[in-house]
């Protein structure tokens, strides 16, 4: 005789424990959040979950899920680092997945904006056990990557199943930078549906927002041993010849290194990247260096005579200019030892 009685609960009873376990529909966006301009949000959606870089990285699936034993979810993806956004919303209980992902698609197209990869359900890969909704949520929704005013939220990205549905697009805007959308989405579970909406835009990685100042001593051993002491301390404003308040450690120390060796008169050379015209880079290091000279003669007392102003340009690189990181480190400025 089997010594255990199965366990056997009336339907309204599991209903009850459904609606205990899901948060009930919100009435407003998460505190700090807003939707993004390119994407405008699914008519009675509310933001739940939130997540804004100006310059990150992010892994954009771009096709089905393949699961394998050893375990491993080998995506085709596409790496995108810029701009990124992660909007969580949940639509009504009476809206299905089809109508949302139908709009969302319609407006990706009407934006010509190239599809890259779309999938329905079982299409977009995996098994019964392992499905494309399972990894997904696992890999791209949590309280790790996006902030969240109640996690109960993400029920919907749980409980989906091999219901999902997805799609990537991509577009080529003025600067010729590509965007890309992708949109994720889980029918409805008791009270409401999910969608994910990224959007990442690639950008260049913005350098030179920390500078390193030479000491006097450190420069003084550069110009014995090579004649010369690349300086990035000296800063100045995209195509001006004012010198940034940011300057100041780094004229102290230049003060410091000409104090301390009353015979030491240098060059003072002004260096830039190669982008834009010749003839104007050349002038404007040229004047950027006698704005050195100016400060250092004016402001610490320096003998004008010690020193020498001269504007190279892009002629003298000391790495290529084909990258942001090359031109940022032929952007300086040289003291030379006459």
């Amino acid at each position: 005789m089997n010594r255990f009685k199965s366990l056997v609960l009336p339907a309204w009873a599991f209903f009850f424990c459904a609606t205990a376990l899901a948060a009930n529909f919100p009435d407003h966006d998460l505190a700090g959040s807003k939707d993004d301009p390119i994407v405008t949000r699914y008519p009675g959606s509310f933001i739940v979950g939130y997540f804004k870089k100006t310059f990150d990285e992010t892994d954009l699936v771009a096709g089905p899920y393949k699961y394998s034993e050893t375990g491993q979810a080998p995506y085709q993806t596409i790496h995108v680092e810029g701009a990124i956004t992660r909007l969580i919303y949940v639509f009504p209980q009476d809206r299905s997945a089809v109508d949302v992902m139908k709009n969302y698609t319609d407006a990706l197209r009407k934006a010509n904006m190239t599809i890259v990869f779309s999938c329905d359900k079982s299409a977009c890969g995996g098994d019964a056990r392992h499905p494309f909704s399972i990894n997904f949520q696992q890999t791209k929704i949590s309280s790790q990557l996006e902030q969240w005013e109640n996690l109960d939220f993400q029920d919907p990205f749980v409980d989906g199943s091999n219901q999902s549905r997805y799609v990537l697009a991509k577009a080529t805007v003025a600067d010729g930078s590509v965007i890309y959308v992708a949109v994720y989405i889980d029918p409805p579970t008791i009270e409401y549906g999910g969608v994910l909406v990224e959007i990442a835009k690639e950008a260049p990685l913005q350098t030179g927002q920390v500078t390193v100042n030479l000491s006097a001593a450190d420069m003084a051993k550069s110009i014995s041993a090579d004649g010369r002491v690349a300086l990035y301390g000296l800063q100045f404003d995209t195509d001006k010849t004012e010198l940034r308040a940011d300057s100041k450690p780094a004229l102290v120390e230049i003060a410091r290194l000409l104090s301390q060796d009353p015979k030491l008169n240098v060059y003072v050379v002004g260096h830039t990247d190669n982008q834009g015209n010749y003839t104007h880079n050349l002038d404007l290091s040229q004047k950027r260096a006698e704005v050195i000279v100016q400060a250092l003669t004016t402001q610490y007392k320096i003998a004008p005579t010690r020193l020498v102003a001269k504007g190279v340009g892009s002629l003298s690189p000391v790495a290529t200019n084909d990258t942001e990181a090359g031109r940022a480190k032929n952007r300086r400025v040289e003291l030379v030892k006459q």
